[in-house]
């Protein structure tokens, strides 16, 4: 499989333009605002609404996106947004929040997490827990329905929501599905060496946008210490016991460093007694999701998603 010219194209526009997380003179205030800078217009949504989550370090500011706010309680996702815990926020993913309310037909609660390196390892996995209980304790008020509840997140924000799935199977509250788009789940192994039981860190860690060496930036921007990769709220692979967590959808993407990482993710899933689905895109790159509009392979990858949840925690049947 090889990547298509538009991809391609893609790639070379946002390696011309986007800093190179790890080089000299990029820092985390540099590559956020170029991240702003490349907002996508995203669908229309019924209802939209900015609210904060109490939480010991002063509020976790969230976004509701509720597509049908006057009809039956519906499902709802708790979106974690990626961007290596450095970069995000409730603007640059509100495209990607729009499209899975506007096509599952579940609420949406997308959640702006504390970032590395001002704040590292854990405080945003405290904050998507908090926000995540939060939505299952307000869920009358916020029009959802709590025994319908998914975590959704993509590249940083996959390992997020993994890590709160792992949470949640003690505290609460108990989720229908997780949903990993090319997730971050382990967190050791850098600098890469040879010997990594994820090939993809070397076949794809160059040249396709996201790179193994900008992962190993990310990372040292957001553990407070190298011990804190082993961690299973940082690297969710290396939890002891995967068993009883949600059921899970797995997207991963042909040339992305973290595919390898993914797809054994699932596997593990599979192992410990978990449902787990992968849907690897062939063609795919890191960062795709939310930009259907534009490739093909980007649309490959949307559609299982919002599938999913549709099929999980979407509007209820109708009877007749």
């Amino acid at each position: 499989m090889s990547l298509s010219p538009e991809t391609r194209r893609l790639i070379d526009e946002l390696l011309a333009s986007f800093p190179r997380p790890g080089r000299v003179g990029v820092d985390a205030v540099l590559l956020r605002s170029c991240l702003r800078e490349r907002r996508v217009v995203g669908a229309d949504v019924a209802l939209v609404r900015d609210l904060t989550v109490p939480s010991p370090a002063g509020g976790v500011p969230v976004r509701l996106y509720h597509p049908a706010p006057d009809g039956p309680a519906a499902g709802c996702a708790v979106f974690l947004h990626g961007g290596g815990y450095v970069v995000g926020d409730l603007d640059t993913h509100d495209h990607v929040a729009r499209l899975i309310a506007a096509e599952s037909g579940a609420a949406v609660v997308s959640v702006d997490y504390r970032l590395a390196p001002e704040h590292r390892f854990p405080a945003a996995v405290e904050d998507a827990f908090t926000a995540t209980r939060w939505v299952a304790d307000h869920a009358a008020d916020l029009g959802v329905d709590p025994a319908r509840l998914a975590v959704v997140g993509d590249s940083a924000g996959g390992g997020l929501a993994a890590a709160v799935a792992l949470l949640s199977r003690e505290d609460g509250p108990e989720l229908a599905l997780q949903v990993l788009i090319y997730p971050v789940t382990d967190l050791t192994g850098y600098p890469v060496a040879e010997d990594t039981p994820y090939p993809s860190r070397i076949t794809n860690g160059e040249g396709y946008f996201l790179t193994s060496a900008g992962m190993h930036w990310f990372a040292r921007q957001y553990l407070a210490d190298p011990a804190d990769a082993e961690d299973f709220r940082a690297s969710p692979i290396r939890a002891a016991d995967l068993s009883g967590a949600p059921p899970a959808l797995v997207v991963t993407a042909d040339f992305d460093p973290l595919r390898d990482e993914g797809e054994a993710y699932a596997r593990a899933l599979a192992a410990a007694g978990v449902p787990a689905t992968t849907v690897r895109v062939n063609g795919g790159l890191h960062g795709l999701f939310g930009l259907g509009a534009l490739l093909p392979e980007s649309r490959r990858a949307e559609l299982p998603v919002v599938g999913a949840l549709r099929g999980t925690i979407g509007p209820p049947r109708t009877a007749g």
